[in-house]
């Protein structure tokens, strides 16, 4: 007994050792780290309530070489965690001796959220929601401002990495603006089932002072910026991890920042826009139609159940698209989900 107990308090202190064996630091520093290195680091964001800091994991791989900064960005929602496995398995193969310029890669940027198994912020607000933040504002505002004048302002180029929220699922697509030749070029190369043309809020150019995503904040920075949303929420996927990753690598290539073996990609089917589909009463939800499938006007998209079984209302598609994510919960009230649909590009 008293060997076991050794043995887990040697582990346990290992743990602490290697977690408090990387550098905390309050700004990233790019001119500071050497050519041909990988720094990890524990980047300070907000106090917790006994005054310490509350850091992310930030991963940087700087070159030999100059050229491009490619930011990876997981999980600004806190239930969205494919991406922190694409990045991780992404770095591994990044070989800082061949690489030209950085990758600035943060597994996990909704610090709080992440360890708590919820989507939201704190104050149940959506980070993703709250840019450019204020520096005096409330919870998720101060902590977006960290994210606006930490991080972003560092980056040439952003893969903003995201998954389906609790109680829906996705397929593997990609949003962004497509009349951007940067960013077309960035959502093409991703492994994805569905490129959706999507300027978020607000497009390139225009400047407002409304709450708005980090990707419409990165892209008024200048920063060509996709947003790639894996599968399904609170779990590691084989399947969109490694495609995730083949979509990273990809993007470097064409960045001319590593050379990379990957696959050929099958072409993405392009959306032209889309929107959600709702109940508009209550009861248990049947979606009987799958990802990625095509269906015409008049299919049948929804059977709404009372208790007992009797059907009280089957709901049709409008138009014509690809079903690019659905409710996966059958609890509903009104206003419930049932589609994501995809209205494809004319051709």
């Amino acid at each position: 007994m008293k060997q076991l107990l050794f043995s887990i308090c040697l582990l346990l202190s290992s743990a602490i050792f290697s977690q408090s064996s990387i550098e905390t630091i309050n700004e990233i520093n790019l001119d500071e780290i050497p050519n041909n290195q990988i720094k990890k680091y524990w980047l300070t964001m907000i106090d917790n309530t006994f005054s310490q800091p509350i850091s992310i994991p930030v991963i940087i791989l700087k070159g030999k070489e100059e050229g491009p900064v490619l930011g990876l960005i997981a999980s600004i929602h806190g239930n969205e965690l494919n991406g922190i496995k694409v990045i991780q398995e992404s770095i591994k193969d990044i070989n800082v001796e061949e690489l030209k310029g950085m990758v600035i890669a943060i597994p996990g940027i909704n610090a709080l959220s992440i360890g708590q198994d919820r989507r939201r912020f704190v104050d149940e607000e959506d980070l993703n929601r709250n840019f450019p933040g204020k520096a005096n504002g409330n919870r998720s505002q101060q902590y977006v401002w960290q994210i606006n004048q930490k991080i972003l302002p560092k980056l040439d180029y952003l893969i903003d990495m995201h998954t389906a929220s609790f109680g829906r699922i996705n397929s593997l697509y990609v949003r962004g603006e497509m009349g951007d030749e940067k960013i077309s070029n960035m959502a093409l190369l991703q492994d994805a089932d569905i490129v959706l043309s999507n300027k978020g809020v607000p497009s390139t150019g225009d400047n407002i002072a409304a709450t708005r995503t980090m990707r419409a904040e990165a892209m008024l920075k200048g920063i060509p910026t996709i947003t790639v949303e894996y599968g399904n929420p609170q779990v590691y996927q084989e399947d969109m991890v490694t495609r995730g990753v083949v979509g990273v690598k990809n993007v470097m290539k064409w960045l001319n920042m590593q050379s990379f073996s990957t696959p050929d990609l099958k072409p993405a089917i392009l959306c032209k826009r889309s929107y959600w589909i709702y109940v508009d009463q209550g009861g248990l939800l049947d979606v009987p139609v799958e990802l990625n499938q095509i269906i015409e006007k008049g299919d049948v998209i929804g059977v709404l159940r009372n208790p007992f079984g009797d059907v009280l209302k089957e709901y049709v598609a409008p138009e014509k698209g690809i079903v690019i994510g659905k409710s996966s919960n059958p609890v509903n009230i009104d206003g419930g989900r049932i589609i994501h649909l995809g209205i494809l590009e004319d051709k």
